[in-house]
C-alpha cells in the first residue's frame, strides 16, 4: 500500500464520518416542508392508482367516494372544483355544518358539462385527500421512496429559512433564547475571570502547591455529565443537606421549599464549576509558554505589579481570553443537562432542542436551533478578534542564554505575601468546592434515599429497587458496562487513526492534507450536539438506502465517539512529529519498507505517547459525553452518560451517583495504569507526565 492509497483512504474516512454528517445537519436545517399543490397531489395519486393490479385503480376510488362521510365529501368537492379550475363559491372558513349543504348546492348549480367533470374527479379527490396512507401501503415498492413519502405526507421539501426565523417569531422560543444568552454571557464572564486568575496564579508561583492545584482543577475534565448539578441538588435542593436539614430544620433560618438553588442561580453555579477546567486549560497553556523576560523588563523599568499586569499580561493574554470566552459561551449555550436537572422552570434553547429531538423527532428544526446556539459565540469571537487585530503584541525576545537577567528586576517581581494568600485562597476554594461535589456524589451512591433514609446500601450499584418502594429507571450500573464496551472499541481505533492522520498531515504536507487536518478539527470547534444531529441525519438512510442505516446501533455510537474526538491525538501527533527528524522515515523507505511497515515499526513506536493520549481522550469522552450520543442510542442501548442525565432528571439520585462513581473509578484506574506503563518505558523526565494534564495541554492547542 503506497502513501497515496493510505492518504485517499484517510480522506475518505474523514469526509464520510466528519464532513458529511456536519454538511447533512446544515442541509437538513434549511429543508422546509410545504404542502403539495392540488394539481401535483392529484398527479401523484393518479400515478399510485395506476400501479394497482387489475381494476383496483378505478374500483377503489369509486367505493371510497360512495362511502365518504359528509365532511370528507365536502372537502373532496372543493378539491374537484380546484382541479377543474373553478373557484370554490362557498365560505371555506364557515362551520362544517354550513359548508356541507353549500357544497352540494354549488355542485348541483353547475352547468351539466362542468358538473360531469367535477363529479368524475370526486373519487380521485377523495383518494388524494383522505386515503393517501392506504394508497401508499397498497402501492408498496412500486413507488419510489421519495414519492411514497411525499404522497403519504402531502408535502414536498423546499429550501428556506423558516426553521431559523421560527426562533424569532415564537414567544416561547424568544424567551428561551434570551435566557440562554443571559446565562451564557454571565457564565462566560465569571468562568473566564476565574480561569484566568487561577492559571495566572499557578503559572506565576502565586498559589501554594501549584502542581497539585493544577491537577485538582483538571480532574473534573473526566467527570460524567451533570455531576455538579446533581451534587448541588443533593446539597442545596428542596431536600438538600444544607438547605433543608441544616438551614431549615436545624436552624430555622430559611424555608427550603422556596430558598434553594433551583433556577437561574443554580444553573449558573453548576455551569461555572463544570466549564472552569476547559477555560483553565486555555490559559494554562498560554501562561506556561512565555519565558517571563518581558515581565522582568517591565519590572526593571520600575513598573508596579498592577502596571505589569495591565500593560503586559492582559494584552499578551488577549488571544487566550477570546478563545476561552468563546469556548465557555458555546458550552453554556449548548448545555441542556444542567438546566434540565437544576433549572426546572428555566427554558433555554438547548432544552428546546432536546425536547424537539426526543419528544417530537423534529430533526430539521432541532438542526436550525443547533446552528443558532453557536452563531452568537462565533459572532462575539469574530468581533473580539477584529478589535484585537488592530493591536499586535510581541515579547521581542529571541531564544538564547538569559543568564544576564537583572537581579534587581527579579527582586522587583517578587509578589507581596498578601497577593500569594489571595490567589491561593481563590484557587483552593474552587478545588475545595470540587472536592465537596465529589464527596457528595460518593455519599449519594451509598445512601438509601437522600434526605429521607440515611441508611447505607450498595444496591444502587446492583439492583433496580435499591430501597423497597423506590424504584429507579435503571438496573444498577448496567449502562456503565455498555459505555465501557463502546468506548473500549472506539479508543484504540481513535488512537491509531489519529497517529496515521498526523503522520500523513505532517510528512506529506499539501493543501489536501491541511484540508483533512482542518476537517478533523471541526468536532473540536463545533459543539457535540451539532455532531450528534449530523450523524442522525447522515446515517438514517445513507445514500437513500435504509438497509445501510446505522442509527440506534452500537456502530454509530463508536463512529461518533471515535471521529468526534480523534483531533486530540492528531494535534499531539503533529506536535511530536515536528520534533522528530524526517530522515528516520526516509531511511526506512530507502530500505524498502512499505508505508504500513513504516507506520508499524517506525511511526507507532516513536509516536506511542501521542497514540496513547489520543486513545485516552476518546475513551474518557466515550464514557462521559452526552450531547452527541443522546440522540443516537437505540431503545435497546443505554449509555451511562444518558442514563445519568435521565436518572438525575427523574430524581433517581442514588442511581445517578452510583453510575458516576463507577465511571470515575474506571477512568482514574485507566489513567493510573497508563502512567505506570509510561513510567516503565519513558525517560525519567517524561515519566512524570500526568495523563490528565497532558490531555488538557493537547486540548488547549485547539
Amino acid at each position: 500500500m503506497s502513501d497515496r492509497i493510505l492518504l485517499v483512504a484517510m480522506l475518505a474516512l474523514v469526509a464520510l464520518f466528519i464532513a458529511w454528517p456536519i454538511g447533512s445537519m446544515l442541509i437538513r436545517s434549511v429543508q422546509v416542508p410545504v404542502p403539495l399543490s392540488t394539481a401535483r397531489l392529484a398527479d401523484m395519486t393518479r400515478a399510485a392508482l395506476a400501479v394497482l393490479p387489475g381494476d383496483r385503480g378505478t374500483a377503489l376510488p369509486a367505493r371510497w367516494a360512495a362511502e365518504a362521510a359528509p365532511r370528507p365529501r365536502m372537502e373532496a368537492i372543493a378539491a374537484a372544483f380546484a382541479l377543474n379550475g373553478l373557484d370554490v363559491p362557498w365560505d371555506r372558513a364557515a362551520a362544517f355544518d354550513r359548508q356541507i349543504p353549500a357544497a352540494e348546492q354549488a355542485l348541483a348549480g353547475l352547468a351539466p358539462d362542468l358538473r360531469a367533470r367535477v363529479t368524475e374527479d370526486l373519487p380521485l379527490a377523495v383518494a388524494m385527500l383522505h386515503k393517501r396512507a392506504v394508497l401508499v401501503h397498497l402501492a408498496g415498492d412500486a413507488l419510489a421512496p421519495a414519492t411514497r413519502e411525499a404522497l403519504r405526507s402531502g408535502q414536498t421539501i423546499t429550501i428556506g429559512i423558516d426553521h431559523y426565523s421560527r426562533v424569532a417569531r415564537e414567544h416561547r422560543l424568544r424567551a428561551a433564547g434570551l435566557n440562554s444568552l443571559l446565562l451564557a454571557t454571565t457564565t462566560t464572564v465569571i468562568t473566564t475571570m476565574l480561569a484566568f486568575l487561577a492559571a495566572f496564579g499557578i503559572s506565576r508561583g502565586l498559589v501554594a502547591g501549584a502542581g497539585l492545584a493544577r491537577f485538582g482543577l483538571l480532574v473534573p475534565l473526566v467527570s460524567p455529565p451533570v455531576v455538579v448539578a446533581t451534587a448541588a441538588v443533593l446539597l442545596f435542593g428542596r431536600n438538600g443537606v444544607i438547605t433543608h436539614d441544616l438551614l431549615d430544620r436545624a436552624l430555622g433560618w430559611t424555608d427550603a421549599a422556596h430558598d434553594n438553588l433551583y433556577g437561574l442561580g443554580g444553573v449558573l453555579v453548576a455551569q461555572v464549576l463544570s466549564f472552569l477546567p476547559a477555560a483553565f486549560i486555555v490559559f494554562d497553556n498560554l501562561f506556561t509558554r512565555p519565558d517571563g523576560r518581558l515581565d522582568e523588563a517591565a519590572a526593571s523599568a520600575g513598573a508596579s505589579p498592577w502596571k505589569r499586569f495591565r500593560h503586559v499580561t492582559l494584552p499578551m493574554a488577549q488571544p487566550g481570553i477570546v478563545r476561552a470566552a468563546t469556548l465557555v459561551f458555546i458550552l453554556s449555550m449548548t448545555d441542556f443537562g444542567n438546566p434540565m436537572v437544576i433549572g426546572r422552570d428555566l427554558p433555554v434553547l438547548a432544552g428546546v432542542l432536546y425536547d424537539e429531538m426526543i419528544g417530537f423527532h423534529n430533526t430539521a428544526f432541532a438542526a436550525a436551533i443547533a446552528v443558532w446556539l453557536i452563531v452568537p459565540a462565533l459572532a462575539i469571537a469574530l468581533a473580539l478578534n477584529r478589535i484585537g487585530g488592530r493591536r499586535r503584541f510581541t515579547s521581542g525576545f529571541g531564544g538564547g542564554d538569559d543568564g544576564g537577567r537583572n537581579r534587581q528586576a527579579g527582586a522587583a517581581m517578587a509578589p507581596p505575601p498578601a497577593l500569594r494568600r489571595g490567589f491561593s485562597l481563590l484557587v483552593w476554594s474552587v478545588i475545595a468546592a470540587t472536592g465537596v461535589i465529589y464527596a457528595t456524589i460518593i455519599a449519594g451512591a451509598f445512601v438509601k434515599v437522600w434526605g429521607r433514609d440515611w441508611g447505607l446500601t450498595p444496591h444502587h450499584f446492583t439492583a433496580m429497587e435499591a430501597v423497597p418502594g423506590f424504584v429507579s429507571s435503571v438496573v444498577g450500573i448496567t449502562p456503565v458496562w455498555t459505555s465501557l464496551v463502546v468506548a473500549g472499541i472506539a479508543a484504540p481505533l481513535g488512537g491509531l487513526l489519529a497517529v496515521i492522520a498526523a503522520y500523513l498531515a505532517e510528512r506529506h504536507r499539501s493543501a489536501l492534507t491541511e484540508c483533512m487536518a482542518l476537517i478533523i478539527l471541526l468536532p473540536a470547534i463545533l459543539p457535540g450536539v451539532v455532531f450528534g444531529i449530523g450523524y442522525l441525519t447522515a446515517f438514517n438512510a445513507p445514500f437513500g438506502i435504509r438497509a445501510l442505516s446505522l442509527n440506534g446501533t452500537h456502530a454509530v455510537l463508536v463512529l461518533n465517539i471515535l471521529f468526534g474526538n480523534m483531533f486530540v491525538g492528531v494535534l499531539a501527533g503533529r506536535a511530536l512529529l515536528r520534533r522528530i527528524d524526517r530522515s528516520i522515515d526516509e531511511a526506512a523507505a530507502a530500505l524498502g519498507a512499505t508505508p504500513v511497515q513504516r507506520i508499524r515499526h517506525v511511526v507507532l513506536p516513536v509516536m506511542r505517547h501521542a497514540a496513547i493520549l489520543g486513545a485516552l481522550y476518546v475513551f474518557v469522552d466515550g464514557l462521559s459525553t452526552v450531547s452527541a450520543v443522546v440522540f443516537l442510542q437505540g431503545p435497546d442501548i443505554d449509555l451511562a452518560a444518558v442514563a445519568i442525565l435521565n436518572a438525575a432528571e427523574g430524581t433517581y439520585y442514588g442511581a445517578a451517583c452510583a453510575m458516576s462513581v463507577a465511571i470515575l473509578i474506571i477512568v482514574f484506574t485507566v489513567m493510573a495504569a497508563i502512567r505506570l506503563v509510561e513510567r516503565g518505558r519513558l525517560p525519567a523526565r517524561a515519566a512524570g507526565t500526568n495523563p490528565a494534564a497532558a490531555m488538557g495541554a493537547a486540548m488547549g492547542a485547539v
